[in-house]
C-alpha cells in the first residue's frame, strides 16, 4: 500500500508490505489476490481480476504458503470444473488483518502529512542568528548589476524588502523568482522615524506600525513596532533620541534600513 500526503509543498510517502524472517511476504497486490481467491473461488478467475498471469497467481500463492509456514490457499473438490481455490482459515485471517493494519497505517502516514506541513517552519525556527528581525518572503524580481544583485522580497503582509548581495551569493543560494528566503536585519541598522510624512531618505526599505513596547535602557531603548499580520520590526536607538522623538507606546512609527544591510539565508 502507497500513501502519499502532501501539505504546504511536503509530502509524506508511505507503504505497507510484510515480510517473514527478512524475506518479502507481500504487500496490497498479494492480499488483494487472496481476496479475489476468497471471492472467485478459482485461481483463474482471481489472477485475471488483479491483472496477474495464472502462472505468476500460483508462484505467488506458492511463494506466501511457503513463507507462513502453514497454507493460506489451498485446492478445494468440487466448484467449477470439478475443482476450485479457496482461502484457508488462517488465510482470511491474514486479509482480515492486513485491512486492519493498513487502515491504521494510512491514518498514521496522514497524520505524519499534517505535521510535515510544520518542517520548514520548524527549521527556521531553529535558525540561530544576532540579528534581532527575521522576515519570511518570496523572491518576485532578482535584478542583476555588474558586481551585485538587488533581490526583491514579497513579504506576506504585501510589504516589499529589497536586498543587496553578490551575484556569487545569489548562485549559491538558488534565488530565484518564487523561492523563499529569510532576510535578517539587525536591531542597530533600523532608523526609526516619527514624522516619516515630512522626512526624505536613501534607505531602500521602509516598515510602517504601532509601536507596542518601549524599553529603556541604561543607554538605549529598544523599540517594537507591529507591522501587522503578525510581524514585528524591533530597532535599538538612543535614550536621547527616543525622547527627541517623542516616541511613547500606541503611536505610529517607521522604521528604514538600507538594502545592503539585509542579510538573505534559505533554509536548506
Amino acid at each position: 500500500m502507497n500513501e502519499n500526503i502532501g501539505v504546504q509543498g511536503v509530502e509524506v510517502h508511505g507503504e505497507l508490505w510484510m515480510s517473514v524472517g527478512g524475506t518479502a511476504l507481500g504487500g496490497d497486490k498479494r492480499i488483494a489476490l487472496l481476496e479475489a481467491i476468497a471471492r472467485e473461488g478459482s485461481i483463474t478467475s482471481a489472477a485475471r481480476a488483479v491483472g496477474m498471469s495464472y502462472k505468476g497467481a500460483w508462484d505467488a500463492v506458492d511463494a506466501m504458503n511457503n513463507l507462513s509456514g502453514e497454507p493460506l490457499v489451498e485446492r478445494a473438490t468440487g466448484g467449477k470444473g470439478g475443482g476450485g481455490t479457496r482461502l484457508t482459515a488462517r488465510g482470511a485471517e491474514l486479509v482480515q488483518n492486513f485491512r486492519a493494519i493498513e487502515r491504521a497505517h494510512a491514518e498514521f502516514v496522514q497524520q505524519l502529512g499534517r505535521q510535515a506541513g510544520d518542517l520548514p517552519l520548524l527549521r527556521r525556527l531553529a535558525m540561530k542568528t544576532t540579528a534581532r528581525n527575521h522576515f519570511l518572503g518570496t523572491v518576485t524580481e532578482v535584478r542583476r548589476g555588474s558586481v551585485n544583485d538587488e533581490v526583491l522580497l514579497a513579504l506576506p503582509s504585501g510589504e516589499q524588502l529589497a536586498a543587496i548581495v553578490t551575484h556569487d551569493s545569489i548562485v549559491e543560494l538558488g534565488l530565484a523568482e518564487g523561492v523563499q528566503a529569510v532576510a535578517l536585519v539587525k536591531d542597530s541598522s533600523i532608523i526609526v522615524l516619527a514624522d516619516e510624512d515630512r522626512a526624505r531618505y536613501s534607505a531602500r526599505n521602509r516598515l510602517a506600525g504601532t509601536i507596542v513596547r518601549l524599553q529603556p535602557g541604561a543607554v538605549n531603548t529598544e523599540l517594537v513596532l507591529d507591522l501587522g499580520h503578525g510581524a514585528t520590526l524591533a530597532a535599538t536607538i538612543t535614550n536621547e533620541s527616543a525622547a527627541t522623538l517623542g516616541l511613547a507606546e500606541g503611536g505610529r512609527a517607521a522604521g528604514i534600513f538600507k538594502a545592503s544591510s539585509v542579510i538573505l539565508c534559505v533554509p536548506e
